[in-house]
């Protein structure tokens, strides 16, 4: 157990990694595909040039069958990304398992029948770290990597911090998270693909790192307007490009432990400001579980 987040290996039979402790960095946009691939390519450029080329070996094709990211897949890649119809691309560092790097996009064009009608659905990107990088490079470099792939996106909100990265389409991985998820508050349990289709431009939540942009920025009045309602030092407000904004708690990102009395005060705080804004998944049937995580830094 590291001070600061608890080492979780929780592997398959097969003995495959299903859930790893993780950083990831999240970005939902309100704007069709059309209008963010060139920017989600130059995120996806400083991943790799942040972590190597070899980063990501293996992609996901059009069945879901992982294959290997050689030129010729780059290429395919790169078209899919950049075509004028919605991309969906997944590229991981090995092809079984919940490895150290992935990269998510979910890409929509927000007029197509599908959309038109949804004003959640966004367009979502997601990166992973291992926190092996996080103790390597420090927080301050993990910092200035979210921020540069923050920079070409135009987020309406985003957040970067602690995760369970995990396979969490596989059966059982969810209620094994759910064993973790409440003990330490400040690690993510992630979902871009389904909260893209209703996040809207509506903030996740209170991260290490959280990312503001319009509307909600503006309705707190700026960059001033959200440091006059935070008292803690130990939170900053910077500015962005763009009328955006990032706001960070700490130095370094925290998961919390219930059982220690360790309850995060600086993310409680910024929920309490955001609560307004603050996104709520939907779901057919009540889930009182997921409720109560979304609302962790609240009740």
């Amino acid at each position: 157990m590291n001070e600061r987040y608890p080492r979780l290996r929780i592997h398959a039979r097969n003995g495959e990694v299903l859930i790893r402790d993780g950083l990831s960095i999240c970005f939902y946009m309100r704007r069709s595909h059309e209008e963010v691939a060139a920017g989600v390519m130059r995120s996806l450029e400083a991943y790799l040039r942040a972590l190597g080329p070899r980063a990501l070996g293996w992609y996901a094709d059009s069945e879901g069958d992982w294959q290997e990211l050689d030129a010729a897949g780059w290429e395919h890649l790169q078209r899919r990304l950049m075509g004028s119809h919605c991309g969906i691309v997944t590229l991981k560092d090995i092809p079984g398992g919940a490895g150290q790097y992935r990269f998510d996009y979910f890409g929509k064009s927000l007029d197509a029948p599908l959309f038109v009608d949804n004003p959640g659905a966004v367009c979502a990107v997601s990166f992973w770290l291992p926190t092996e990088y996080l103790e390597k490079h420090g927080p301050a470099r993990v910092r200035e990597l979210a921020l540069e792939l923050a920079t070409p996106l135009p987020f309406n909100s985003g957040h970067a911090g602690l995760s369970f990265n995990a396979l969490g389409q596989l059966v059982g991985v969810s209620e094994e998270i759910r064993k973790w998820c409440f003990r330490h508050p400040g690690m993510d349990v992630r979902n871009p693909e389904g909260i893209a289709w209703s996040i809207g431009t509506r903030v996740r939540g209170a991260y290490w790192l959280t990312f503001l942009g319009q509307p909600v920025l503006g309705e707190l009045g700026g960059s001033a307007g959200l440091r006059s309602r935070l008292s803690s030092a130990d939170i900053t407000v910077q500015d962005m490009e763009g009328e955006r904004a990032v706001v960070t708690l700490g130095e370094w990102p925290e998961a919390g432990d219930i059982e220690q009395g360790r309850d995060l005060p600086l993310h409680r705080e910024l929920a309490r400001v955001l609560e307004p804004w603050l996104f709520h998944s939907r779901t057919r049937e009540p889930d009182e579980d997921l409720l109560r995580w979304e609302r962790r830094f609240l009740d």
